[in-house]
């Protein structure tokens, strides 16, 4: 039964920062009001057409797709303002498939040709494509609403006449009932008009959230939009609270006095009645030759190509009669499979552009998901991986009996991914026809809570108090928040202000908030992309989808992935620097996969750098693990997440491959499947195997199977529980055992992984794991060279480096490229990581090299380089880096001589430019004799000391190279603390813990009592940290936060979205904190290596250096054991370098060793208003 109105104006969340009304909420809202219509209008754009549309259908509620459009004042290419205006509105509605054909037009046009502040059309497009659209004069910014404000009546008529020219009786005037003084005077002059002209009057109420009670979040909705505080004066605001979805009787009411324009409402719904259609794909148009076909071409393609792999079978020495039979016959399953369910174009396409890309030397991974599992997709060199060696299955790729689309993910070198899309746009039509995926931003809940209160105009500092205790865990919401956290809750009890900012982020959140571009997804139309879906233009100029992902693929558009993986980037740096390098061309793809030392390194833990294996937990189950074959590592990625590591299996599958425990096969039949799992069910094929073994599942049926499982639906489970049971009696297997095994495979489909994808990642893991380990320093350069701009990562990396006594040189004006290069196994910096010397200076900096040799002095090279690109303040940066070092000459000469060699240097091109100095004979005669006539001489001065070097070298690379300020006390910090700074994200927020480093910034602040306090950042070889010295403990150690040497930090973690802090609650220099911190020096003694004199050196040493720490000796007696021997309760040291020096020295060997205290939390005291050591805030 019809409620008798039907609301034509609407805005949804999609209306972005604008609209607050969820799909799913509007629905609701019109089942409650027994509303059987309603239409969506957002501005200017169709993001949540086909979102609402599909919901409706599901909901029984009929979809009016519609948009209110910007109509420019004149051409919609003119970016200027007419009248006070850049804009007017319109509604149109959707009335067929042609008339939601003309809106997805004009919404492209309007964002690609019209776009000027806001996405705009103008009359001629909308002349064009007015077929199958209703029209409404919209609100008080429409044109004829605007015109009659205006209180120009003849324009105002003349305006609608047009419209009406246009759209015929399809053009209706709107009229609102919205307690603004303005609205009266439109609607009385609009009702007039429209009997004067024969328009008729529609209700509309310009819905721009969904309750009333919303209004005021609305408002500030729009603050956050517009970038204003809600005390803003000035700040864009509706001046009134009227624009909520009002049920129809609010309407009808209304709306008394004009009770046709209610009725008017029912009249347009029923005049638009669209149908979309769903469940055919368009494919783009894949150029097929004369005399062929799709199907016989995909054919030719996998079938030749089988041919080619079996050439490398029999150079390989794999190859057999055998192998050709089994291979054949799963070739033409596949085949089979793939042209009944229609594939073959997918896969062409697919196959076209990775190969183009192989062909023109871009690096593409050897595949993703479960398309690994195909041997088409091998055959056609989509995938590099065989899927038969690792039972991997087709059938969990494409399943005849599960009708869905192939997806291959295809991972490109980072760096040259974009020229792949460029191919694929320019061979389908270019911008018509290509399109990346849209991607819509939503206002999370720490998000919107910082939103909010910019706009609220609530202090930064309470916000992000507020924000951060809102736990950060995927799906987390403020409801969610406010049950889990009780300090969240009690601050609401507590503070109005708190609550209201919690209330208003509560109704805003997960709304939409911006557009931005999706990683990876592109689609490709046979016709016009915008017959198919709108189009908008992306921050980067793309062409972008204005349907999501999943609404995208709902339209039959076919979807490519295409990520940029940096991993394949550093293989083919990493292959290139081997091939400058070495000689050798290392062929990645035919490499041997029993490697005995890659299976060391792996083994040893020793992966920085190595792909899916940096992470310290991964490390320290690979170091648990012990791999020693390839399936080793296909199980390592699939087992390295959540669910395996909380189950409990990658403890079963660890001490059952070491022989700990003892692999559990249910049946005998199941052993071939787990052997290689050792017993644990690991993968999702497993599970259709086993389906397959014992219940007769055809594969495909098996998948269907995994899938139930894995979602866990009950009455699909229990009808393919009775469906496993019935097969399996029907292959004798007992009942018990096949029940059994039923549950033990439903438990471990939630954990089980895509073995095609953890297979195709392995060999990446496997590739790089080989590199590093047979081609270390080349490996790493290319490492370096892909994290340049990561100053965290090349740290990391360059201690790795000299970890494996790989040397890393600094950058050299003569050796140096732009990114890492490799000289005879030493990696050499590029002068692209030195700060300040851009891409322009560095061209000219090599061209000048490449042309006319290496650079002799630092004058020599002031002379030859272009002074405009390569200025005074780029060559400083240069020096300090050392890139001049090669020269000879110290860094504090060159630094001292800069400024005249840059003089004379200038008067040499001035002089070449003007030709002065062509006595001395033709051009490079003259170059010659400038080279010799103003050769600076060096200052004799002293080479800079070793820490402002090292200064200089942080200062313009980021880092440190030569060296590092706290080489020579490492091992005395190592002694005293918990965790280097990079550890501290294992740890856990509020745990006490001691660091140690250099402070690099000390800045002295005001507590808000006024009390004095400090931010700190302390750094050490890795990385820095924020240090927070709040007044208590900035009282005790004030005077030595000031100091270049070493200190150690005691603190509690403050971990917050920013990055994690350090609460300090004790600084000390490192001796002092080595007297503080240390609880015994143990001295090992071995005694063919000592005698009594030395015994009696030792002693003398020990009293020479009495302190706090007890000393305990042990004599070490070799494959025997040790004994501990008491000494005297007054023999107390000071553990100290020199002490330990001492005695080494004394002894002959490295005898001492030290044992730390553990970490007593220290009192707190409270400061009232954040002045004493709690949450880092400060005034």
């Amino acid at each position: 039964m019809s409620a008798g109105f039907v609301h034509l104006h609407v805005h949804t969340q999609h209306s972005l920062l604008d609209g607050a009304i969820r799909v799913s909420d509007l629905l609701a809202k019109c089942k409650e009001y027994g509303m059987d219509t309603v239409a969506i209008t957002d501005h200017g754009a169709m993001f949540g057409a086909l979102e609402f549309y599909s919901k409706a259908k599901k909901a029984g509620i009929k979809p009016i797709i519609g948009c209110e459009f910007y109509i420019a004042p004149v051409d919609r290419r003119e970016k200027k303002v007419v009248d006070g205006t850049t804009a007017f509105h319109l509604i149109l509605l959707a009335m067929n498939i042609e008339g939601y054909q003309n809106l997805m037009k004009l919404a492209s046009i309007a964002q690609f040709e019209g776009f000027y502040y806001k996405p705009r059309i103008d009359m001629e497009v909308l002349r064009q494509y007015s077929g199958g659209l209703i029209a409404m004069s919209a609100c008080l910014h429409g044109w004829v609403p605007w015109l009659i404000l205006q209180q120009d009546m003849d324009r105002a008529r003349r305006k609608a006449l047009e419209f009406k020219e246009i759209f015929g009786d399809r053009y209706y005037f709107e009229i609102q009932e919205n307690g603004m003084s303005e609205q009266q005077v439109v609607n009385d002059a609009l009702i007039a008009l429209g009997r004067e002209l024969g328009i008729k009057v529609v209700a509309t109420n310009d819905c721009h959230y969904l309750n009333r009670d919303e209004a005021y979040a609305h408002e500030v909705l729009l603050c956050i939009q517009t970038n204003r505080t809600i005390n803003d004066p000035k700040r864009f605001r509706f001046s009134t609270d009227e624009l909520y979805f009002k049920s129809p009787e609010t309407m009808k009411k209304s709306f008394a006095y004009c009770p046709e324009s209610i009725a008017t409402t029912v009249e347009v719904a029923a005049r638009c009645n669209l149908e979309i259609a769903f469940g055919e794909y368009h494919f783009p148009n894949f150029p097929v030759p004369e005399g062929q076909t799709i199907e016989t071409m995909f054919t030719r393609m996998c079938r030749n190509g089988l041919k080619d792999r079996f050439e490398t079978m029999r150079r390989m020495g794999t190859f057999s009669k055998e192998v050709e039979k089994r291979y054949t016959e799963r070739l033409e399953y596949e085949i089979d499979v793939i042209t009944t369910m229609g594939f073959p174009g997918y896969f062409l396409i697919v196959a076209d552009f990775i190969n183009w890309a192989k062909d023109h030397g871009i690096p593409v991974g050897p595949g993703r998901g479960s398309g690994a599992g195909s041997l088409a997709a091998y055959c056609m060199r989509i995938t590099n991986i065989d899927p038969l060696p690792y039972g991997l299955l087709f059938e969990r790729f494409l399943n005849i009996e599960r009708k869905s689309m192939p997806d291959f993910d295809v991972d490109f070198c980072q760096d040259r991914r974009g020229e792949v899309i460029d191919y694929v746009r320019d061979k389908y039509g270019g911008d018509a026809h290509v399109a990346q995926i849209v991607t819509y931003g939503t206002m999370k809940a720490r998000g919107v809570i910082r939103d909010v209160g910019r706009a609220l105009d609530v202090p930064l500092a309470d916000v992000d108090r507020i924000a951060k205790l809102v736990p950060e865990q995927l799906k987390m919401t403020i409801k969610k928040a406010m049950e889990e956290e009780p300090k969240l809750r009690e601050l609401a009890a507590a503070d109005p202000q708190v609550r209201e900012l919690l209330n208003i982020s509560m109704t805003l959140e997960g709304l939409a908030r911006h557009t931005s571009t999706h990683a990876a997804g592109v689609v490709v139309s046979p016709g016009p992309m915008v017959h198919y879906l709108p189009v908008c233009r992306g921050s980067n100029n793309e062409t972008l989808t204005q349907y999501d992902m999943k609404h995208t693929e709902m339209t039959g558009l076919i979807k490519f992935d295409f990520l940029g993986l940096k991993t394949l980037t550093v293989i083919d740096k990493a292959l290139k620097h081997i091939k400058a390098d070495i000689g050798t061309d290392l062929d990645i793809e035919t490499l041997p996969m029993d490697d005995l030392k890659t299976f060391n390194l792996l083994c040893a833990g020793d992966t920085l750098g190595i792909f899916q294996l940096e992470s310290s937990g991964m490390r320290e189950l690979l170091v648990k693990m012990a791999p020693t074959q390839f399936t080793d590592l296909i199980a390592l990625v699939a087992l390295y997440r959540p669910g395996p590591l909380d189950s409990g299996m990658v403890f079963d599958f660890v001490e059952t491959k070491h022989g700990r425990a003892t692999a559990n096969y249910p049946l005998p039949q199941l052993k071939p499947v787990l052997e290689e799992t050792y017993g644990v069910i690991v993968y999702q094929e497993q599970v259709m195997q086993i389906a397959n073994i014992l219940a007769s599942y055809t594969l495909g049926d098996a998948d269907t199977l995994r899938r139930a499982m894995g979602k866990k639906i009950p009455e699909v489970m229990e009808a393919e529980k009775t469906k496993f049971m019935a097969g399996a009696r029907a292959n004798k297997i007992p009942e018990d055992k096949a029940a059994y095994v039923f549950d033990l495979m439903a438990k471990f489909a939630g954990y089980g992984f895509n073995k095609s994808h953890s297979a195709a990642y392995a060999l990446i893991l496997y590739q790089t794991a080989y590199l590093k380990a047979h081609y270390p320093a080349q490996f790493m350069a290319a490492l370096l060279s892909c994290d340049m701009t990561n100053t965290d990562k090349v740290v990391l990396y360059i201690n790795d480096c000299k970890e494996h006594n790989i040397e890393v040189l600094p950058p050299d004006i003569n050796d140096s490229g732009i990114g890492f290069t490799v000289i005879n196994d030493r990696i050499r910096f590029g002068m692209a990581a030195v700060k300040n010397v851009g891409e322009s200076a560095l061209e000219s900096i090599i061209e000048e090299r490449e042309k006319n040799g290496r650079y002799t002095s630092l004058s020599n090279f002031c002379n030859r380089v272009d002074s405009r690109r390569v200025n005074s303040r780029v060559i400083e940066s240069l020096i300090k880096s050392g890139s001049f070092d090669s020269l000879g000459h110290r860094r504090s000469q060159l630094m001292a001589a800069l400024d005249k060699a840059m003089e004379q240097a200038k008067a040499v091109q001035r002089d070449q430019q003007s030709g002065q100095l062509s006595l001395f004979g033709g051009p490079a005669a003259v170059a010659d004799r400038a080279r010799e006539i103003n050769e600076v001489p060096m200052p004799d001065i002293p080479e800079w000391n070793e820490q402002k070097r090292l200064t200089f070298e942080k200062e313009t690379v980021g880092f440190y190279i030569t060296g590092h300020p706290l080489d020579d006390s490492l091992v005395e910090i190592r002694t005293v603390i918990d965790s280097d700074i990079h550890g501290l994200g294992e740890l856990g927020d509020g745990q006490i813990v001691r660091i140690g480093g250099l402070i690099r910034t000390f800045k002295r602040h005001k507590s808000k009592k006024g009390d004095p306090m400090a931010f700190l950042t302390v750094e050490d070889i890795f990385e820095a940290v924020e240090v927070v010295v709040f007044p208590e403990t900035y009282g005790r150690c004030v005077e030595i936060l000031e100091t270049t040497d070493p200190v150690i930090i005691q603190g509690t973690i403050q971990k917050e979205e920013r990055g994690i802090k350090i609460i300090a609650d004790a600084v000390d220099l490192l001796p002092a904190a080595r007297e503080k911190y240390t609880d015994t020096m143990r001295l090992r003694l071995e005694p063919d290596k000592i005698n009594r004199p030395k015994l009696e050196a030792i002693k003398k040493i020990l009293l020479q250096f009495h302190g706090p720490c007890p000393v305990v000796l042990t004599l070490h007696f070799a494959h025997k054991g040790e004994v501990d021997i008491e000494v005297e309760k007054d023999m107390t040291v000071r553990p100290c370098r020199e002490l330990t020096d001492r005695i080494d020295e004394a002894i002959g060997y490295r005898a001492c060793s030290f044992t730390k205290k553990d970490i007593v939390p220290p009192p707190r005291r409270k400061w009232g208003n954040g002045g004493g050591n709690g949450t880092a805030k400060a005034a």
